[in-house]
């Protein structure tokens, strides 16, 4: 019996096909931004929409673990929202308030950005979407304590966890870096939180907390990880796909 020629698609060279995704992954992104702007884009991508607000609301918790506080508990909500509840310890002061505050907006492009440089190696992929599948269910156990986060979450790792035991190793590479894209541009789903002092009931926003605890004005702040979000996703997508 012939071996199989380890080159998928003889039509392609190994360089071409590296290029048609990331070509993908950049139309995919581009896409995305845009579908979160109209009303039926929020239905088609609403299990990333889920998936970006459980990094968003555990970017808060875990900033506040790192400095020393309680993460106490994670609510998801069936619109999209999230609140995390922690306290904080006073050693770090108002530093430590703007940390966690910032910790929530930048905690999807950061996660997102380890995904795609995880995708370098096909191992990695595969080891990454299983420490995520399993992240999401350990979190709910621990953290989560609303009734749409104790069927969305764990369904979620479930989905992650199927794809990275029962999928071919190329569909998980490319599984993670799209997983990667979308929790990097979901800095972009809700532009105009992140460019408002107020969250409603909810009382400031994360940039207003910002504002009051850092100085400088929310749009700064808002401004600066929109731009800072877009750079992590550009350059992990660089040294994922062209540095390889």
């Amino acid at each position: 019996m012939r071996e199989p020629s380890k080159n998928l698609n003889p039509l392609f060279t190994p360089a071409e096909v590296e290029k048609m995704g990331l070509t993908w992954l950049v139309a995919a992104a581009i896409v995305t931004v845009i579908m979160w702007q109209i009303p039926i884009g929020n239905y088609i991508l609403y299990p990333f929409s889920i998936l970006a607000t459980w990094f968003h609301e555990m970017g808060h918790g875990l900033m506040a673990l790192m400095l020393g506080g309680q993460f106490q508990q994670l609510e998801i909500f069936s619109n999209g929202s999230g609140v995390a509840h922690y306290t904080l310890s006073r050693t770090w002061g108002y530093l430590g308030i703007g940390l966690v505050a910032a910790a929530g907006p930048m905690g999807p492009p950061i996660a997102g950005a380890s995904l795609i440089l995880a995708s370098r190696s096909l191992k990695t992929a595969s080891l990454s979407l299983k420490i995520l599948g399993g992240f999401l269910l350990l979190s709910t156990l621990i953290w989560v304590r609303s009734w749409f986060g104790f069927v969305a979450i764990p369904l979620l790792g479930l989905m992650i966890l199927g794809i990275a035991l029962k999928t071919p190793l190329w569909v998980q590479g490319f599984a993670i870096q799209f997983l990667g894209v979308q929790a990097c541009v979901s800095t972009y789903h809700q532009l105009d939180y992140l460019f408002s002092y107020t969250a409603g009931p909810l009382g400031l926003s994360d940039t207003g907390q910002m504002q009051r605890y850092l100085f400088l004005p929310y749009w700064f702040w808002g401004l600066l990880m929109a731009i800072a979000s877009l750079i992590i996703l550009v350059q992990s997508l660089r040294i994922a796909h062209i540095e390889k």
